[in-house]
């Protein structure tokens, strides 16, 4: 069977639903339902079902060996699908093991290559050599830019639209998901974390000083970011250390899943180019069971490169973002030459850019170009 998690409203039901061929029959339940969720744990539902698809499963706190009886007693061909809005693979821990039971995915907002109808199977051939895509410049940019890569208010093309989806989604996050998965009742505190971090993506992040303006400890601030983290709200790109000295070791950096709810445009196309960054990874992981990684580097005299991307544990591609071409490459070239990385790019904001340094190697491109690389 398979897992399938991701953010909230990120389009998975859909997914889900869109899968089912024209001759199977489809059993759809979601435990936020109440009719459904007397169904589930009564496992009361037709029995000549072709297609199981059980949302927001996670919700029920003995979804696992309840759906290990599922999968361990089901009929020759029947399909199950799990989805939901909090880290599945998370809640794997204790308890009966799914283990061998199933593959687990996790489903991204639209990436530029999707919104621009040509994601293709140039990256799916059996290899472990890293690949990318010939670059094509690709439209969408200044939608994704706006309205992000949920396909709610990036299809309605409406700013109007994107407000009030941000708003609701917001609430949902904070007053429902995050209240179904935890005992945390200090709420009003959590969500005011959340408003605050749209403003803190782009920079290593600081316990200490969250801490001091929601009135709470670090200790507390750092479990309720991990509990985002579960919930699909932020994504962590911690710092590579290995083979660098003085190299920053502890503060991570965190970014939005909706990057269009950060305010401000440079931190916003940081956060975007990570967000597209990370989905490449995942689908390297989730699809071909590759070990791919994203980090970023640092070191304590405050050097930095936006982004490193680990293949097999090796530093395979670093990037850094820029608004446009920018005077020097020092602390690109610096890193890749103590990191013997190849590939480096500085991928910039603004459009018609594609230039190659040829003693370096650094390639400077706008991101319709850089994006269009990537899975």
């Amino acid at each position: 069977m398979v897992l399938l998690d991701g953010p909230r409203q990120v389009g998975k039901t859909t997914l889900a639903k869109s899968m089912v061929r024209s001759s199977e029959k489809l059993v759809y339940l979601n435990y936020d339902n109440t009719t459904h969720r007397r169904q589930l744990l009564k496992m009361e539902w037709e029995g000549n079902a072709d297609f199981l698809v059980f949302d927001e499963l996670h919700k029920y706190p003995k979804w696992k060996s309840w759906l290990k009886g599922i999968w361990d007693t089901r009929k020759a061909g029947e399909k199950i699908l799990v989805t939901g809005s909090s880290r599945l693979d998370v809640y794997r821990r204790g308890g009966d093991s799914l283990m061998g039971r199933y593959h687990h995915y996790r489903l991204h907002p639209f990436s530029l290559r999707e919104l621009a109808g040509k994601f293709s199977k140039e990256n799916t051939q059996e290899t472990s050599l890293p690949l990318l895509n010939h670059p094509q410049d690709l439209s969408g940019m200044d939608d994704l830019m706006a309205l992000g890569g949920f396909p709610e208010p990036l299809l309605s093309g409406s700013q109007r639209a994107w407000r009030r989806w941000g708003k609701e989604r917001f609430e949902r996050v904070f007053r429902e998901d995050i209240r179904d998965t935890s005992s945390i009742k200090a709420l009003g505190q959590l969500e005011l974390l959340g408003q605050l971090l749209p403003s803190r993506v782009a920079s290593p992040l600081s316990m200490q000083s969250l801490s001091e303006d929601v009135d709470t400890s670090p200790k507390t601030v750092k479990e309720w970011i991990e509990l985002l983290r579960r919930n699909y709200y932020l994504f962590q790109v911690p710092p590579w250390h290995r083979r660098l000295e003085r190299a920053l070791k502890k503060e991570s950096k965190y970014y939005l899943w909706d990057w269009s709810q950060v305010p401000e445009k440079g931190p916003r196309f940081e956060n975007l180019i990570a967000s597209h960054l990370l989905k490449y990874c995942h689908y390297q992981e989730d699809v071909h069971a590759f070990n791919v990684k994203l980090y970023y580097v640092r070191d304590t005299a405050k050097r930095e490169v936006d982004f490193l991307v680990v293949w097999d544990d090796k530093p395979w591609l670093l990037v850094e973002c820029k608004s446009t071409v920018p005077a020097d490459a020092k602390n690109l070239n610096t890193f890749a030459e103590r990191l013997g990385v190849k590939h480096r790019f500085i991928v910039c904001l603004a459009s018609g850019i594609n230039l190659e340094d040829r003693i370096t190697g650094v390639r400077t491109m706008s991101a319709s170009l850089f994006l269009s690389m990537l899975v």
